[in-house]
């Protein structure tokens, strides 16, 4: 078994009950914020989120940046 890389963000944990790649992107920049991160990363975060083309690769992106949970 090989193990994740750790994200950007490795304290940063986020769960979202949502799919819908605005409110995935919007949960992981508040955590982002609240966490203190500098709003330039913020902005990278978002921008690469949001260009992600399909449901898969946003997950990518968004496990990339913090560690994120989407429950069934």
């Amino acid at each position: 078994m090989v193990a994740e890389p750790l994200p950007a963000f490795p304290n940063v944990r986020v769960t979202v009950h949502s799919r819908n790649r605005w409110a995935v992107a919007a949960a992981i920049r508040q955590a982002l914020r609240r966490a203190g991160t500098d709003p330039v990363e913020i902005d990278r975060f978002v921008a690469e989120a949001l260009a992600a083309e399909t449901p898969e690769h946003l997950r990518e992106v968004c496990r990339r940046w913090v560690r994120l949970q989407i429950p069934n």
